[in-house]
């Protein structure tokens, strides 16, 4: 059942009763094909350039000057213009352009391109016009990649806004062990599947391959390569050295292909100490006594031989262990543990960037890796979609008649025996469905595009297990309707501390599962909302969320079911859930407890991949597809030299210059290049050296006189040199930890 039969010796079972797939009345959606296109549509680095009937254009690296709400991007861009048979001239514009975010490459693409402003500082006025003219001819005006990475190190921080919401942030349970462990948690009482043709049931609602057998009433738990066997959840545990006989019944093509590599069982090494709760909860697994290592600069001392991020600070004698995006701080291992977030020691801020424990580093408040998270998270990922394949699709599917409850503080009630959020506000019910919106007058529909959304829906609080809905708006056309979703929708929320705001997984809320007996059903419907602890969610700032789970907590990766329940069929499925946010790609298909969806690991955990290419045009979709036209033609692929250049196939052809990226744009409206490490401006047709303190009169060394500029144009200039070089140095290591598969080491 696991992707690959070999896990460390100390492993973990969650056996907890939260993220069982309760399914829809369809089938899982089968992948969507893959759009057309001859390579992946990326930011393929700076200066681009554009040629057409003889005339070029360089433009550089945009400098932000503001990225309203994420979707209205201002900046201003320095260039070279070279007319047919001319002079070439360097100038500056100001533009403005919406922008569509696709997280899964980490690219935004402009669209709708307005270019408000063309100045050429060393021209004469008169022949200012007809350039212009030609700039706008060749600046492309929609399609633009560029990576996010390069537009978040740009933005003034100080003038971006978090917006934190009001999380619980209560210590779960947390076991701690230095000896091989088990954590089971369980959630009310067990979901048995009944296997074909055999005397087994499989438990649904865990992650682990956990069977049942009626003849002997006992349990078997695979612990590859060995099983444990007890005859009850609670134990004792003991080591399995006989399975039963239908064990080797099991049926083929329902994913027991792993299970059945371990029947008959291995000989066992110790049976693990086995720990309980009955609320989700969280283990510490040292792997036998810790082994601490210093921090350089700092301190701290982190424990080297554990998956967790645990340190030690001796200064004040504290524990500090990182869950969840949320930090405890204990004087013991054993506990108790407190919320530590909001007054963390200095020194974590302190940790080097090259350190194994600097991931950390976007958990702590104040920090530019905390800055960066809580911004990505606020960035819309977005999707243009027909309104009638949307409306085709949309079905809800209740355990009986439908049920709603009152949603606290608000006059909103949300259905309670559904997979899908459905939410009734007054006499209409509205249903966020993979991340739209529809409307209905009754809660079973037909379901149709909802044109406006009422305001009493975000005011939804934390306190409901609908909460992340409020993360979706939309605009609607007669054809089409553009879906925006935020983290907050997958289950990533922005606490705030005093000296900044950061990310954590889940709202820290405890929302009890749903139970539902049919008549004639032999076993109930289990259905588990979304929860903060138990899946070991750890932030990979390479894919702006949350992985979920280690070796520690199961062959799949995360707490979650290793089933979904189909009530077209009346049976459990055989998968397993999505936990995070862009994170585990580990089966076949898989549950989203946050979205109520199906999805297959193809298509990842976007909220909008369960639409299809054919549907959804959401970044590089849009590109590929064909809605992107330039003035040289319709972008036709990217060629790989280091991953640098763009082609555009128009009638005249051209490539983008693969240069230094040097030239910028003063807050002056001059333009300026940095070079081994001095900065000049272009005046008059040439470039002189800088002195941001010189009088005009001064000359430099080889006789060429010294610009004089203004102390706020060069601390621009300087800040956006630092920022160009972050972006640059962030956009390639994204590049790294994909050209390495995707991995996301602990």
């Amino acid at each position: 059942m696991h992707p690959n039969g070999t896990r460390a010796v100390a492993k973990s079972l969650i056996y907890i009763f939260m993220w069982s797939s309760a399914g829809a009345a369809q089938q899982p959606p089968a992948p969507a094909p893959a759009a057309a296109s001859s390579a992946p549509t990326e930011d393929i680095g700076w200066p681009r350039q554009v040629i057409k009937n003889g005339s070029t254009l360089v433009y550089y690296q945009p400098q932000v000057d503001e990225w309203k709400d994420y979707r209205e991007l201002k900046a201003q861009v320095a260039f070279s213009l070279t007319p047919a048979g001319g002079k070439q001239t360097l100038g500056v514009a100001s533009m403005h352009a919406s922008t569509l975010v696709d997280k899964d490459t980490r690219t935004a693409f402009f669209r709708n391109l307005e270019v408000t402003s063309v100045r050429f500082p060393a021209m004469d006025p008169a022949s200012a016009p007809a350039m212009e003219k030609l700039f706008r001819e060749l600046i492309p005006s929609v399609g633009e990649p560029i990576s996010v990475d390069r537009i978040l190190a740009d933005l003034d921080r100080s003038k971006v806004a978090a917006h934190p919401v009001a999380l619980r942030n209560d210590p779960p349970q947390i076991f701690f062990s230095t000896n091989p462990a088990i954590l089971l948690i369980v959630q009310g009482q067990a979901v048995l599947s009944p296997i074909e043709k055999t005397d087994l049931e499989f438990v649904v609602n865990t992650n682990w391959d956990l069977f049942f057998d009626k003849s002997t009433k006992h349990y078997y738990l695979l612990d590859a390569p060995g099983w444990l066997t007890a005859a009850d959840l609670n134990g004792p545990w003991t080591h399995a050295a006989a399975l039963p006989k239908d064990m080797e019944k099991l049926p083929a093509g329902q994913n027991w292909h792993d299970v059945k590599k371990n029947v008959p069982p291995q000989a066992g090494g110790a049976v693990p100490q086995v720990f309980s709760s009955n609320v989700p909860a969280e283990l510490i697994l040292v792997k036998g006594a810790p082994v601490y290592t210093k921090i350089p600069g700092t301190g701290l001392l982190y424990v080297a031989n554990t998956d967790n991020d645990l340190f030690a600070d001796p200064a004040e004698n504290q524990y500090y262990v990182l869950l969840s995006g949320r930090w405890f701080r204990s004087k013991s291992f054993s506990g108790p543990w407190t919320y530590a977030s909001n007054n963390l020691p200095a020194d974590f801020a302190k940790i080097p960037s090259t350190s194994p424990k600097a991931r950390v580093l976007a958990s702590v408040p104040g920090t530019i890796e905390a800055s960066d998270a809580v911004m990505l998270a606020q960035i819309p990922t977005t999707a243009i979609i027909n309104r009638s394949d949307v409306e085709a699709a949309a079905k809800v599917t209740y355990d009986g008649k439908p049920e709603f409850k009152p949603i606290e503080g608000t006059p909103l009630h949300y259905a309670t025996n559904t997979q899908d959020k459905v939410i009734q506000v007054g006499n209409q019910y509205y249903v966020c469905y993979n991340a739209v919106w529809l409307v209905s007058s009754v809660p079973t529909g037909p379901w149709k595009v909802a044109d406006t959304i009422p305001k009493e829906i975000y005011s939804i609080p934390p306190s409901s297990p609908v909460y992340n809905v409020t993360y979706v708006t939309q605009t609607t056309t007669p054809t089409t309707v553009e879906s925006s979703s935020t983290a907050g929708y997958l289950g990533m929320f922005i606490i705030g501390a005093a000296v900044g705001a950061a990310i954590v997984y889940g709202t820290g809320y405890y929302y009890p599962p749903y139970v539902y007996w049919g008549a004639g059903m032999i076993y109930p419907v289990y259905r588990p909302w979304p929860v903060t602890y138990g899946a070991a969610a750890v932030y990979n700032p390479w894919t702006g969320g949350f992985a979920a789970g280690h070796v520690a907590y199961g062959p799949y990766g995360a707490v979650g079911s290793a089933a979904w329940y189909n009530p077209a069929t009346g049976r459990y499925g055989h998968a397993a859930s999505v936990q995070g946010w862009y994170g585990g790609r580990t089966v076949a298909s898989g549950y989203n407890p946050w979205t109520g969806a199906y999805g297959a690991t193809s298509q990842g955990h976007n909220a909008y991949a369960q639409w299809g290419t054919s549907a959804a045009v959401r970044g590089n979709q849009w590109v590929q597809t064909g809605h992107v036209t330039t003035a040289n033609g319709t972008v036709a692929g990217y060629r790989g030299s280091n991953g640098q250049g763009v082609m555009y196939r128009g009638q005249n052809g051209g490539t983008v210059a693969r240069t230094g990226d040097t030239a910028y744009a003063g807050k002056d409206g001059n333009v300026y290049k940095r070079e081994g490490g001095s900065w000049s401006k272009y005046d008059s047709g040439s470039w002189n050296p800088v002195d941001s303190g010189a009088r005009p009169e001064q000359h430099s060394q080889s006789g060429r006189s010294r610009a004089s500029v203004e102390p706020g144009t060069m601390q621009g200039l300087n800040q956006s040199w630092q920022s160009r070089e972050r972006g640059q140095a962030q956009t390639q290591n994204f590049r790294n930890f994909r050209s390495g598969g995707g991995r996301f080491r602990r």
